[in-house]
C-alpha cells in the first residue's frame, strides 16, 4: 500500500465517516486524490455501509462449518439488525463464506484491535532484530511497515477474500450491508485445527 499523509486520511474519514483502513485503501488507489477517494468509496458502497456502523446489531446467527473430514472446524457468529435480514439467503450465503474463509485463512482475531499486546511487542522485537544497524528513524518506519502487513495477515476483516483476492473481508461485509440495508458485525469466531497444541500444553512443554 502506498504511504499515504495520515491527515488526509483523517480527513476523508472525517468527511465519509469510513472506517480507517477503507479511506487509506481508496487514497492509495487513486493517488492521494481526496475527491477521486470519496468517490471510490462511494461506488464500493462503503459509504452507505458507514452511515449505518452505529445501529444495534442484536439479532444473526452461530453458524458452524466443518472442513477436510472432521480435521478443520469454525465457530462464528455474525450478527445484523433484524431477524428478517437473519433469516435472508444472502446474508446466510455470506455466513457460510465467512466459516470457509476462517477454516482457509487461519485468522487469529476480527480486526487489528483484537491483536493481543504480547504478540505486537514479539513482532515488533523481531522486526527492528532484521533491521538493526539502520538509522533510528528508518528502524522506525521499517519496524512500522512491518507490523502493519503482520496485523493485516492475522486479522480476519483485513484479509483478501478467499474467493476474491482483490477484495477484503472488511470491503466484502460492507458490500453486504449496502445490500442488505442493515449494519452487520463479524462478532467472534472460533477455529479448531486436529492435533493443534493450546497455550497451556505449549507452555507445559
Amino acid at each position: 500500500m502506498s504511504e499515504i499523509n495520515p491527515q488526509l486520511v483523517k480527513t476523508l474519514r472525517d468527511k465519509t465517516n469510513a472506517g480507517m483502513m477503507d479511506c487509506k485503501r481508496a487514497l492509495a488507489e487513486v493517488g492521494g486524490d481526496l475527491e477521486k477517494a470519496e468517490d471510490l468509496l462511494r461506488k464500493k458502497g462503503i459509504l452507505k455501509a458507514g452511515s449505518k456502523s452505529n445501529r444495534a446489531t442484536k439479532e444473526g446467527v452461530i453458524a458452524s462449518y466443518i472442513h477436510m473430514q472432521g480435521k478443520v472446524g469454525v465457530l462464528v457468529e455474525i450478527n445484523c439488525e433484524t431477524d428478517f435480514v437473519a433469516k435472508n439467503e444472502a446474508f446466510r450465503e455470506f455466513v457460510k463464506d465467512i466459516t470457509l474463509h476462517i477454516a482457509a485463512s487461519s485468522p487469529v482475531c476480527v480486526s487489528r484491535d483484537q491483536v493481543p499486546q504480547s504478540l505486537i511487542a514479539r513482532e515488533r522485537e523481531i522486526a527492528a532484530d532484521q533491521v538493526k544497524g539502520k538509522p533510528a528513524n528508518i528502524v522506525e518506519k521499517i519496524v512500522e511497515g512491518k507490523l502493519d502487513k503482520f496485523c493485516a495477515s492475522i486479522c480476519l476483516l483485513d484479509q483478501p477474500f478467499i474467493k476474491n483476492p482483490d477484495q477484503t473481508v472488511e470491503e466484502l461485509l460492507k458490500s453486504k450491508i449496502a445490500e442488505l440495508g442493515e449494519n452487520m458485525v463479524i462478532r467472534r469466531f472460533t477455529r479448531y485445527m486436529v492435533g493443534e497444541a493450546i497455550e497451556g500444553e505449549k507452555a507445559a512443554e
